[in-house]
């Protein structure tokens, strides 16, 4: 188990190395070839222009001005010059939402860190009670601030249960506020946004289908009957998956010939070649140029007959269409309720903005959807349990006095103190992120296979697949195998009866592993995070082979967005281990709020000057945020009532009962109160927009705004006549040209 001394050296390690990350980002960022890398944003907005562009060769490359390389934090200041608006303008309402779940992880945790540790540290440090269970269980300093300090029966537990009590209220207010300030902001949002083709547009499934009738035939007469008044056209979703699947292909293929092309404009006398068998691997070697031009042309042969197919096939149009309205009220009315007497036809929904379409999935078949999901969700099961045996094996590296009094041949190894610091303060929480490292990919795969037909909705549910599975492997699974291995020569020797009290005494000591995981991920992540050192080198190598127009740069720059599935969960799991330990390990706040104040800064930093979101949900996500914190609240709640029920405290246990049944009455309140407003649509704010937009734009064409906004994006490069066969206008309007903010 780590000592003081461990988490001192997990300390100094975790330090240094976010210095080094921070000292390698205060350097890189200023040189002019990695400009790209640092604020690509801002290119991406125009608002910068490179500085290679002027100067001597050297300086095209390198930062020749000494001063710049002293003021290696000014970045901090400088990230926190934004406001909230100006960010929303300039990185979207999602980012603005996201560091607000920074800021309120300190007001929550700041207070009560000052608090707990001013009231319960004296409280438990008094006590004493380990000292007399030294021999039977393994403990540390560290231990001995915690409530398994604390003697049974004592009536000590009352100033936990009152601090559980306040702690609870607080969090709760400061929950009920920002719940509310978010849902106001939001309204506001949409209130204030441009026109925007989703707020005109309804996504409609489960079209029945009619022998001798169109798909097309179907929706325009079923709207028309029934939405006479507001409906306005519809657009057919083709199943082009195929075609996707070959333009992408295509797109490889280019990127090849233009390398070689760039190889032979290099080297003239040297014509690139490469093998024309699997993978380059084997078989004749041919001209590379002249290999990849002869695939493309293969290609786009292909291509030339796939399209005519996806256009007139009927099998190919699927049950789904894009459905438009004459006004945000039509498409509100429609959006939100029940079309047929069927419940299972003519299912509706808002339609994701266009950037946030997932076109691969709108070929599913509506009745697959269900039976994937309850697949996945087995899959999801079994990959957790799974992972029970990486982390059973990452809690063996914490533990290691309990191995040895097991297996004392390994003493000789792990008894150096440098080496056993080590392996207790860092390598355990290191181990856990390399763990982790692949999982939010896989969870992806997984929540894409479900059928979700938004980008948005597939990352909030990667993300509520991540979380459940750090709910249970890093928070439960850690405890819990940590304890066994622990304790492990307690549990071999103690009679069945004494087993949950020495699980009761020892699960406040895993904080010492929580502790060393947060500074491993949440410090030198963090830093890690800033420094970006991925994205440089792939942009460098991109650049060195690739790059031949600005519209390759601008490709190579690739700065995506928030990463969502896995940054969400993380915070989430940072929210649970602060409530939790609170009360029952408050040394590990202090952590916390590091880790809080620290990814603020960096996330700001990244929001303004790197991340380009490539949708917005106006802040979905927080309905989930939220829920996610009430359980926390709930897990630490039931977690002292079995803390105390171990400690014999069957005087003020009871006290503790109403608290999980007030806090689940809470989030339903905030449920009905505040979650309408990221579900649905106020039918009077719809109308107050049309009503304005009527008045200011009187010759408003939406029609022609709609014509093409929910085209397959594979069908934006064919020919005129080919899009004039899928029915889609494209008549050129001024008003094509507005965006959504």
């Amino acid at each position: 188990m780590a000592t003081l001394a461990d988490i001192g050296v997990s300390a100094l390690i975790n330090i240094i190395t976010a210095f080094v990350f921070l000292l390698a980002f205060a350097i890189l960022r200023i040189q002019p070839i990695n400009d790209r890398v640092y604020f690509p944003k801002w290119y991406i907005n125009g608002g910068r222009n490179s500085p290679r562009g002027s100067g001597s060769s050297v300086r095209k490359y390198v930062n020749l001005n000494i001063w710049t390389y002293f003021t290696f934090l000014k970045w901090m200041p400088a990230a926190l010059k934004m406001s909230e608006d100006e960010i929303i303008s300039h990185a979207g309402f999602d980012s603005a939402v996201f560091l607000r779940i920074y800021t309120l992880g300190l007001k929550i945790f700041f207070p009560i860190a000052i608090v707990a540790l001013l009231v319960l540290i004296p409280v438990n440090v008094s006590s004493g009670t380990l000292s007399f269970l030294r021999k039977e269980l393994v403990v540390s300093n560290i231990d001995k601030l915690s409530i398994s300090n604390v003697r049974p029966h004592s009536i000590r537990f009352f100033a936990h249960i009152g601090l559980e009590y306040l702690f609870t209220l607080w969090i709760c207010f400061m929950l009920y506020k920002e719940y509310d300030n978010v849902a106001r902001m939001r309204l506001n949002f949409l209130a204030s946004q441009r026109r925007c083709a989703d707020q005109f547009t309804v996504l409609v499934r489960n079209v029945p289908r009619s022998s001798g009738r169109s798909n097309s035939d179907i929706v325009d007469q079923y709207f028309h009957k029934n939405h006479p008044q507001h409906y306005l056209s519809h657009q057919a979703v083709y199943n082009a998956n195929k075609l996707a699947k070959l333009a992408k292909k295509r797109a490889r293929l280019q990127n090849w010939l233009d390398y070689n092309l760039l190889k032979f404009e290099r080297h003239p006398d040297q014509r690139p070649t490469r093998r024309a068998g699997w993978f380059g691997l084997c078989g004749k070697r041919v001209d590379s140029i002249e290999y990849y031009k002869r695939q493309m042309k293969d290609l786009d042969a292909r291509m030339a007959l796939e399209r005519p197919k996806i256009v007139k096939d009927p099998k190919a149009i699927l049950p789904v269409s894009f459905v438009s309205f004459k006004s945000r009220w039509g498409a509100a009315v429609c959006a939100q309720t029940q079309q047929s007497k069927n419940p299972t036809l003519w299912l509706t929904n808002w339609a994701p903005e266009p950037h946030d379409v997932y076109w691969q999935n709108l070929a599913i078949p509506f009745v697959s959807v269900s039976i994937r999901k309850l697949l996945i969700s087995l899959s999801v099961f079994a990959l957790v349990f799974f992972y029970m045996i990486p982390i059973a094996f990452v809690q063996s590296l914490a533990n290691l006095e309990g191995l040895e009094r097991v297996a004392p041949f390994l003493r000789p190894v792990i008894e150096l103190k440098l080496v056993k610091s080590f392996l207790q303060g860092f390598l355990p929480g290191l181990a856990l992120k390399i763990f982790l490292f692949i999982l939010p990919k896989v969870l992806m795969i997984m929540s894409k296979i479900e059928g979700h037909v938004a980008v948005s909705m597939l990352e909030r549910r990667a993300a509520a697949k991540y979380y459940y599975f750090m709910l249970v492997n890093v928070f439960l699974g850690s405890i819990v195998t940590g304890t066994a291995f622990e304790q492990l020569d307690a549990f071999i020797h103690q009679s069945p009866t004494q087993i949950p009290r020495t699980i009761g005494v020892s699960i406040p000591m895993k904080a010492t592993f929580f502790i060393t995981y947060i500074m491993v991920d949440g410090w030198a992540g963090m830093a890690s995070e800033i420094l970006r050192l991925k994205p440089l080198v792939i942009f460098h190598l991109k650049n060195l082979f690739l790059v031949k127009t600005d519209r390759d740069r601008e490709k190579a720059m690739n700065p995506k967005g928030v990463d969502f599935p896995e940054t969400l969960p993380t915070l989430q799991l940072y929210f649970l281990l602060g409530i939790v330990y609170a009360v029952v390990t408050p040394i590990l706040l202090p952590f916390i709020l590091v880790f809080f104040a620290f990814a603020y800064l960096v996330y700001r930093h990244q929001i303004i000057n790197v991340y380009n979101q490539q949708y917005e949900s106006v802040g979905a996500f927080w309905p989930h945020v939220h829920g996610r914190i009430i359980a926390s609240l709930l897990i630490s709640q039931l977690l002292l009532l079995g803390l105390l029920s171990t400690k014999k405290a069957a005087n003020s246990t009871p006290l503790l009962v109403a608290l999980p049944i007030l806090t689940f009455f809470f989030h339903k309140y905030c449920k009905n109160r505040f979650e309408p407003a990221f579900r649905k649509y106020p039918l009077e704010e719809a109308m107050a927009k049309d009503t304005m937009e009527r008045s200011t734009e009187p010759d408003l064409d939406v029609k022609a705004f709609l014509s093409d906004a929910y085209l397959h994006p594979i069908f934006r490069s064919v020919e005129e006549e080919e899009l004039a066969e899928i029915k889609v206008e494209k008549q050129k309007s001024p008003i094509q040209e507005a965006t959504c903010s």
